[in-house]
């Protein structure tokens, strides 16, 4: 296996057996605005520094918390833990991200992970994407959902006409809060939307995982899809939102 994807693995068993022990009471600490824009907690520090110490001999890391940390040519774009605030809050649907870019640009390892129930999804250079489990050797090829009944939609509470329109056309969805992490299960939903201003740390790795996916990226919305009509669909609804 790519040495670099074995200590992405690494480093989230690390994050997520200190996780089991318990939420140590000064993780819930707020300490300062970080470098995606939002307030940092000591959680998302704590990942943070694991990720260093098992990343940074690769490349320089660009993180949602601290920024830019250590040197290389080749950037490692980490957001530590992927819906913190879920974590925070013991929902268990938080995790983390992990993308590598080479010195020319191009994204060539994915790995995003869910904490909660240690499902992991990597992709590494041109190969398929993989599942499996954290603290076990199997990796298999990520099958598709056949039938698929909801969606996942991202900021769905800033977005009240889009839900509505979306639920006049029966397109039924869920709004767990984490980006990375919904880009990851893709495959298993009907589609996943994110409306608003994103940052690279929220969509990097897990559009790596979408590869293959019917993908629509503009400035301020992404929609995600195994079915072109679904995308198609959506995007009309968001502009005729936006015309009213």
């Amino acid at each position: 296996m790519d040495p670099f994807i074995e200590a992405c693995i690494e480093a989230n068993e690390e994050i997520a057996a200190a996780l089991e022990k318990g939420f140590d009471a000064s993780w819930y600490e707020k300490t300062e605005i970080g470098a995606g824009g939002d307030v940092s907690s000591r959680l998302d520090l704590f990942a943070e520094s694991v990720f260093f110490k098992y990343l940074s001999s690769f490349g320089q890391i660009e993180s949602e918390e601290s920024g830019l940390m250590g040197e290389g040519e080749t950037k490692i774009i980490i957001d530590p833990v992927d819906g913190s605030s879920n974590a925070l809050s013991l929902f268990p649907y938080y995790g983390t991200s992990v993308a590598k870019v080479s010195a020319d640009g191009i994204l060539d390892a994915a790995v995003v992970c869910n904490l909660a129930n240690h499902d992991i999804f990597l992709k590494s250079g041109n190969g398929d994407v993989l599942q499996g489990k954290l603290f076990s050797s199997g990796f298999d090829l990520r099958s598709v959902s056949s039938s698929p009944e909801i969606g996942l939609f991202e900021k769905a509470y800033a977005h009240p006409a889009l839900v509505a329109a979306l639920d006049a056309q029966s397109l039924k969805f869920r709004a767990p809060g984490a980006v990375a992490l919904s880009l990851a299960y893709a495959h298993t939903v009907k589609y996943v939307l994110f409306v608003g201003p994103f940052r690279i740390y929220d969509l990097a790795a897990g559009l790596a995982l979408c590869e293959g996916f019917e993908v629509i990226v503009e400035q301020d919305y992404v929609i995600v899809s195994t079915e072109k009509s679904i995308v198609e669909k959506i995007e009309e609804l968001i502009k005729e939102c936006r015309e009213e």
